[in-house]
């Protein structure tokens, strides 16, 4: 299902990049689109990621996949866009919230830099929104330090 926003003025736009881009723009808040050049074409490569495969995956292998390329990318990151926090991070967080929220203790371990990224976002100031808040144990049970 593609998501369309009619406008006022206009023809109606069409598709999730499409439309967080301009509602980005139509708030003024440009930086979450990136600020150079490079950290601008970071944040589509992971839009586009999002739609095709977060949202096209639908198997458990595909899942797998996501949270394992998400959890290279995110090894020695704060953000999807390196430091800064982006609508790539937003996006992505909406996206995932379902697969989260169905983890084990120990899938969210075996995840540990999706988790730490996600519990980050989640937190965020006005990200959350109406969705639940996904619970990150850490438990003794769970680690070497006994």
């Amino acid at each position: 299902q593609v998501p369309v926003l009619q406008t006022n003025n206009g023809p109606g736009l069409t598709g999730l990049m499409t439309i967080a881009a301009h509602l980005v723009r139509q708030a003024r808040k440009e930086q979450l689109l990136g600020g150079t050049a490079e950290e601008k074409a970071v944040v589509q490569q992971w839009l586009e990621y999002r739609v095709t495969r977060v949202n096209g995956g639908s198997s458990k292998e595909d899942t797998r996949t996501v949270l394992k390329d998400l959890n290279m990318h995110l090894e020695d990151k704060v953000y999807l866009a390196g430091n800064i926090f982006t609508l790539a991070d937003i996006l992505m967080y909406y996206g995932l919230h379902h697969i989260m929220v169905e983890l084990t203790v120990q899938e969210k371990e075996k995840y540990l830099n999706v988790s730490r990224w996600f519990n980050h976002i989640q937190h965020y100031p006005g990200v959350r929104q109406h969705l639940s808040n996904v619970v990150f144990i850490k438990n003794r049970l769970y680690t070497n330090a006994h």
